[in-house]
């Protein structure tokens, strides 16, 4: 019987650059690609990040055919797909990427147990065992973290591997099942090609103003890879790798500060990875115990309302309606919705957390839980619990013209730029000059700020002392 090796994809939907791929090959007279569809997971994703991971195999199957192979699609749950295989070929090893959520390394320590499974770096620049204290400890704080972090050798473009020009064939007779066809997601088109594109154009240019335009919600300023990163449509080496030579190649210390801003924030996505795998308790509750009994408002009403774009703070709403649309939501104004939901509305985070999950196609538990804590105040590397967002600064700051507003909250767009930023300052004659009435066109304000920041921080004060 001919060698046969499994290379199991799960969060490296690509060719190029992979180290599990690259070892599958070796050796192998048959390679088998196979994804395996685990209702546990697929059942509860979003469905804008379920059609982006579709879609990006649909791309990754046709670059296979192009090779003379195909992707092999099975059922889950993993181990009993997985054992299904390896019995019709003569007991053959699995060679995957490492994934570090509670979910993946339960799923693989139950795999390794009975299957040979070979796990590779690829998820990660770092693993997060090596990335310790020196005594051992894993660091909770992001600024010591992310010094060691560089104290690492740093990959180059050099050090990614190129995609095959052949694989071993496919065994005869294996049974595949259809990918479920799901329609693209508008911006984010899955294939690897994109991927490429994007890392590529970014870090010819979007990279060097990066640090000066990220906060901006009315200007593209970030690279809009994170979808590409969580899935592996490209990898973590080949992100780090074009902006360390972006750096490399700047001619001003100011423009390597703006590389070496988004060369920081790939380092917090190992971090918050990291808490993760050391601490995997923090899906489930608080990092810092002293804000367990934080007394949340039950209050649907205005968790749908703020779910919707509702709230009545235009800032607010725009960046909910651009989730619901897009199933993508800038980074700043991420931080501006969680600070509205934990601290204006007095939500418990993990609200937030879940709509969240249901919603982003770039959806990734580390990051996601990592952000919302961090907003909270609840976390590791947390913002203090005092730190409050503003929401009618936060607008005016980083959407100064009003414009990002204006796309996502049309009914304020024919204002005035003050008034798309605070309609409730309208006067009766300008509601009647330009025809807008609050309430009727657009939601009063579920909450006075001012009175919501004193009612948060006596909530925390409570909880700290009940501690």
């Amino acid at each position: 019987m001919q060698k046969t090796h499994i290379w199991w994809i799960r969060r490296d939907i690509r060719l190029h650059d992979n180290q599990a791929l690259e070892a599958a090959c070796q050796g192998a007279e048959q390679l088998i690609p196979l994804f395996v569809i685990e209702p546990a997971l697929m059942d509860s994703s979003a469905p804008k990040r379920r059609a982006f991971l579709l879609n990006a195999l649909s791309d990754l199957d046709q670059h296979l055919r192009a090779l003379g192979s195909r992707l092999i699609v099975q059922q889950g749950p993993a181990q009993a797909a997985l054992r299904s295989i390896v019995d019709q070929c003569n007991g053959a090893p699995i060679f995957a990427h490492e994934d570090f959520s509670p979910f993946a390394r339960q799923r693989d320590e139950a795999v390794s147990k009975v299957m040979a499974l070979n796990l590779f770096p690829g998820v990660l620049l770092q693993h997060p065992q090596t990335i310790l204290k020196d005594d051992g400890d894993p660091y909770i704080v992001y600024t010591p973290f992310k010094q060691k972090f560089y104290e690492a050798p740093l990959p180059t473009p050099a050090d990614c591997l190129p995609a095959p020009d052949t694989l071993p064939p496919l065994p005869e007779g294996l049974e595949t099942l259809p990918l479920p066809v799901w329609e693209p997601v508008q911006d984010f088109p899955a294939t690897a090609e994109e991927a490429l594109h994007r890392l590529e154009t970014f870090a010819e240019g979007g990279i060097r103003q990066y640090r000066s335009q990220r906060d901006r919600l009315d200007i593209d300023g970030t690279s809009r890879l994170s979808a590409y990163l969580r899935f592996g449509l490209i990898s973590a080496r080949e992100a780090f790798a074009h902006a360390h030579i972006a750096r490399l190649q700047a001619k001003t210390d100011a423009e390597r500060k703006e590389i070496q801003t988004w060369l920081d924030e790939l380092v917090w996505r190992e971090f918050y990875t990291a808490i993760l795998f050391h601490y995997p308790q923090v899906m489930e509750k608080p990092f810092r115990e002293s804000y367990t009994d934080i007394p949340w408002r039950t209050a649907p009403e205005d968790l749908a309302a703020w779910q919707n774009g509702q709230t009545g703070y235009p800032v607010v709403d725009a960046c909910m309606r651009q989730l619901l649309a897009t199933g993508w939501m800038h980074n700043r104004g991420r931080m501006i919705v969680a600070s509205f939901l934990t601290k204006d509305l007095l939500i418990n985070w993990q609200a937030g957390e879940a709509w969240f999950m249901s919603q982003l196609v770039d959806g990734d538990p580390a990051a996601n839980n990592g952000g919302w804590q961090w907003t909270a105040g609840t976390g590791t590397d947390a913002a203090p619990y005092f730190r409050i967002f503003n929401p009618i600064i936060q607008g005016f700051k980083h959407d100064p013209e009003a414009e990002f507003i204006a796309r996502w909250v049309p009914e304020l767009r024919h204002l005035p730029i003050h008034y798309r930023h605070e309609p409730w300052k309208l006067d009766p004659q300008g509601a009647d000059k330009y025809k807008f009435h609050l309430g009727r066109d657009y939601p009063q304000r579920l909450v006075d700020h001012s009175f919501a920041r004193q009612r948060t921080l006596a909530a925390y004060k409570s909880a700290r002392e009940n501690s």
